[in-house]
């Protein structure tokens, strides 16, 4: 799907039916036909890498980004779920955007339609001119970054919630969920820390010319990038530590569980031994009383019983 955006003398960010100069092209997805429009119409250089980067081209004056922002799937929103999809394991991932600036027209590209792009477009964002490019670019990573501490800031809070039903009963959804947020973190501190280094070159002005109006814009997205690497750093750590403590609360409640069952076939065990000596081919002179071993065996069992709680094998 291809759109076509521009804004107006009015400051006002409209669609348009085609292409013009100073516009925004927004391409969601492309099919076989719209890329070749893309590459012949537009100019823009084909490129198959999807980690973050940025590379610019001096033949043709065309800088590309590719920034990693987070998604994820309404169906598994973790406010609004409903009761019936408690079942669901919530997952966070990350996906490639790629923003080309290029003479006369800012393109960007996504494979999938995304919350950030359609805050650009719907006009939610201030202060959006589609003809002044480096603005557009750094307001659309000031969006995503924003975006990454919002979906932090859920995952922090599924993490409680799910920490406080396992304290209550470790099933095995709470410990998926669980893991499902850790692989989440694992794949936001990996986009991340490449969106770092994408952010560091743009900062030094060799491939995006930066004004002097832009320069707080950056200097807000850098911030923001680095509170969410830092609060993804220490989200990961305290779900890891929280996910070792389960992990060691089970193996403890598993080993007591086996003690217990240990000592039971142990001190069961006893009239077992007894009763069998008892039944093989002896003499009566052993046991003149037909009493005596179910006498003898309750007095062996109550000595081990004796010896295990001194030991402090029962709790």
């Amino acid at each position: 799907m291809l759109e076509f955006y521009k804004t107006n003398e009015q400051g006002v960010t409209a669609r348009i039916e085609s292409p013009e100069p100073g516009c925004w092209v927004n391409a969601i997805a492309p099919t076989y036909e719209e890329r070749n429009y893309l590459i012949e119409k537009i100019g823009v250089l084909p490129d198959e890498e999807e980690s973050a980067h940025i590379d610019y081209d001096d033949d043709v004056d065309q800088t590309l980004v590719i920034f990693d922002y987070p998604n994820m799937n309404e169906e598994e929103d973790p406010i609004n779920r409903p009761q019936k999809e408690k079942e669901l394991t919530l997952q966070y991932m990350t996906l490639p955007l790629g923003v080309v600036i290029l003479k006369g027209y800012i393109v960007t590209i996504s494979l999938y339609e995304n919350n950030n792009v359609n805050d650009l477009a719907s006009g939610r964002v201030k202060g959006l001119d589609t003809k002044l490019k480096t603005r557009f670019l750094l307001l659309l990573l000031l969006r995503i970054s924003q975006r990454y501490l919002i979906y932090l800031r859920q995952i922090d809070r599924l993490s409680s919630r799910t920490e406080k039903k396992l304290y209550q009963t470790p099933d095995n959804k709470e410990l998926i969920d669980m893991l499902g947020l850790e692989k989440s973190l694992v794949y936001f501190s990996t986009s991340l820390k490449s969106d770092e280094l994408t952010l560091s070159k743009i900062m030094r002005g060799r491939q995006i010319k930066l004004y002097e109006d832009d320069e707080d814009l950056l200097e807000d997205v850098m911030i923001e990038i680095k509170q969410a690497v830092e609060m993804c750093s220490i989200y990961s750590g305290i779900l890891s530590s929280t996910m070792d403590t389960f992990a060691n609360v089970i193996s403890n409640n598993l080993n007591f569980i086996m003690q217990i069952l240990t000592v039971i076939t142990i001190v069961m065990a006893i009239p077992n031994m007894i009763f069998g000596f008892y039944g093989m081919n002896v003499k009566d002179l052993l046991f003149p009383f037909a009493w005596f071993p179910l006498l003898l065996a309750v007095i062996a069992c109550v000595c081990a019983i004796f010896i295990f709680k001194k030991k402090d094998m029962f709790h």
